[in-house]
């Protein structure tokens, strides 16, 4: 029995050899968790459990485990790359269709937009509105808009705020060409086809807490425009009864084609002190190319683009499990789902128990190469242990063969 002792104990520590060189050798592999061997003793069991031995029959391997905890976050600048911070896994759809799960996240662009790993499979995730507001619970591949520019938007809405000097003089006439001589400013509009449309407000006091707006547009004269009134409150802010229409823009290819935009004037004031601009926007913008990506911390991915615009492509989402050990690795730093690890449960990053994302990072392995090298020292130990089991008994044998 001894030789069967000692041959179940060489195995064992074979095995639990080749769990302790696989850390090692994934000690620098993105997302590794490291495993270990876990023993069970064996003995025989008799019919209803009689009988009066106890000596055991020798030692079995009962499971190779991983531990889940959170490896180090190294930066790496790399937009693509993204770590968990906390629980959950990437899920990913692979090239076959079935699913899989990791927390290695090198992920590149392939030539559909997709967000794939090295091994082709893409990554799942959420649809979102420009906004970034999740659109559906249902995840799916996530495929980037890298296709072509984005279209021109046409201007909608010119948002000003300023305050006109109320020490300023009543202006001796309120008929042009007064107006293009006291206080202006101007701003870049865009047309449906994103071509520059130059706009410019002319403020003329016209009477205590009066003044009159005039417009430009495409560099025609302001004084030639129809003006619209504003008119203050004694405490200075705008009276919420000026009407103030909107404004009507034209493409500069072809002034027949006109557009309009209001104009929100809410924040103007007339106080005591100089002209000035504090804020001059507007809504439209040119077409623009997909410059570069952005990975936020729950998971929205924005693209940028050439014109200056940031969009929400998607959301990168997660899945946890009951039993993460249940998890049968597949390879290539990712999981595969079995009945023991139950089903996934999906959500966006930092929501419930899941972690969030650090973009232009990595998650290390969680092996530590001190703790692994001595396991490695304690298994040849064993190792040699069991085999000088079975040499002493194979030295008993002979003693008793050679007897005559």
């Amino acid at each position: 029995m001894a030789f069967q002792q000692g041959l179940s104990g060489l195995n064992s520590a074979s095995r639990n050899l080749d769990v302790i060189g696989n850390n090692i050798a994934n000690a620098n592999t993105v997302g590794m968790k490291a495993s270990r061997a876990e023993f069970a003793e064996l003995y025989a069991n008799s019919i209803n459990g009689s009988g009066n031995s106890n000596t055991g029959l020798g030692v079995s391997v009962a499971a190779v485990t991983q531990s889940f905890t959170q490896g180090n976050i190294t930066i790496t600048g790399n937009e693509l790359d993204i770590a968990i911070n906390g629980n959950g896994f990437f899920e990913l759809t692979n090239p076959d269709g079935s699913l899989s799960y990791t927390r290695a996240g090198q992920f590149k662009l392939d030539r559909d937009g997709g967000i794939v790993n090295n091994q082709g499979s893409q990554v799942m995730g959420y649809p979102t509105d420009a906004a970034g507001n999740r659109l559906s619970f249902e995840s799916s591949p996530l495929t980037l808009p890298t296709g072509g520019p984005i279209p021109a938007q046409p201007t909608s809405q010119i948002t000003a705020e300023f305050n006109l000097d109320a020490r300023a003089v009543v202006a001796a006439s309120a008929t042009p060409p007064t107006p293009i001589s006291t206080y202006g400013t101007s701003l870049v509009a865009f047309d449906p086809q994103g071509l520059e449309i130059p706009v410019g407000l002319a403020f003329q006091k016209t009477a205590n807490n009066q003044w009159n707006v005039y417009t430009s547009v495409n560099g025609s004269d302001p004084a030639l425009s129809t003006p619209f009134a504003l008119s203050f409150l004694a405490d200075g802010t705008l009276n919420p009864a000026s009407v103030i229409p909107p404004i009507t823009l034209a493409s500069p290819n072809d002034p027949a084609q006109t557009f309009t935009a209001q104009l929100d004037f809410g924040q103007v004031t007339q106080f005591g002190t100089s002209f000035a601009v504090t804020n001059l926007t507007q809504d439209g913008f040119r077409p623009g190319e997909l410059t570069s990506l952005k990975v936020e911390d729950n998971g929205v991915v924005l693209a940028r683009y050439s014109n200056g615009e940031s969009r929400a492509a998607g959301q990168i989402s997660l899945v946890n499990f009951r039993n993460a050990q249940g998890l049968a690795p597949t390879g290539g730093g990712s999981w595969s789902m079995t009945f023991a690890s139950g089903d996934p449960v999906r959500g966006a990053p930092g929501e419930g128990k899941l972690g969030f994302l650090r973009a232009g990072a990595v998650e290390d392995s969680n092996i530590d190469i001190t703790s692994e090298l001595v396991s490695m020292m304690t298994a040849q130990r064993a190792y040699q242990a069991n085999a000088q089991t079975i040499k002493t008994q194979d030295q008993v044998m002979s003693t008793l063969l050679n007897m005559r």
